[in-house]
């Protein structure tokens, strides 16, 4: 583990390392006490208050993965995660597809997976955490739809320690997926959705609908049930509407 002071982005700051020509190590984690430019989904930015929180980089090399099955790794880390997470939070801790952290409706966290491509091959891939631990003060904008764990529970968590358990989730689940267990993967990261087989809105080209999320296929899209028929949406074609 490399810990910084102070970097733009941990993802970032790993991809620029992985490019050097000395091989860097897998599983090599990058902390930042202060990101000042975190990045989110969509080029969204994750700020996150200084000393209070956890924002780091796993680098990992899943060439045992088709480039096709990507999305397996998005799964494993979620639900690693996520366990990790409710561990402290319990059942009220979900994962807003594709891996966004959610306690009930607000954000407690979220993941940025960033994959390098050559070719056909998958050659490594950089995973972006970042949790909301100990800030309890947010922007206004944000007061309903952010939150902490320290807020919930009334109390600091240790963030050496959280870290410690939230990358051992992940090496646990990344070494099931390496040995071919996905099936269950997949299970448990549907089972631990934000909104699973609960009606709910959302927005699709602009026009909203209820639905029911149902399923998320290998490949990433979200199965959602409207009308009798089930569609399935990437990323950026469906948006969550939360306060209709």
């Amino acid at each position: 583990m490399i810990r910084l002071s102070e970097v733009d982005s941990t993802n970032n700051f790993l991809k620029v390392k992985a490019s050097n020509s000395e091989p860097l190590p897998e599983g090599t984690v990058i902390m930042a006490d202060n990101q000042f430019a975190g990045r989110g989904q969509q080029e969204n930015t994750w700020y996150a208050e200084p000393g209070l929180n956890l924002t780091f980089s796993i680098y990992l090399c899943p060439s045992f993965l088709m480039v096709s099955e990507q999305f397996l790794l998005n799964m494993a880390v979620s639900t690693a995660v996520g366990d990790a997470l409710g561990a402290y939070l319990g059942g009220f801790l979900k994962v807003k597809w594709p891996n966004d952290l959610y306690y009930l409706d607000q954000k407690i966290g979220g993941i940025l997976i960033e994959n390098i491509i050559a070719g056909a091959s998958y050659k490594a891939s950089i995973i972006g955490v970042g949790i909301n631990v100990n800030q309890v003060n947010f922007d206004p904008e944000l007061l309903n739809k952010a939150t902490s764990i320290s807020k919930i529970l009334q109390r600091d968590v240790n963030l050496m320690e959280l870290l410690a358990i939230i990358c051992e989730n992940i090496e646990a689940e990344y070494l099931k997926l390496k040995a071919g267990n996905s099936n269950k993967l997949q299970y448990n990261y549907i089972n631990s959705l934000y909104k699973f087989n609960k009606p709910a809105f959302y927005r699709h080209n602009g026009e909203c609908f209820e639905g029911i999320i149902v399923d998320v296929t290998e490949n990433g899209l979200l199965v959602i049930l409207s009308e009798g028929v089930k569609r399935g949406y990437t990323f950026k074609e469906v948006e969550f509407l939360n306060n209709i």
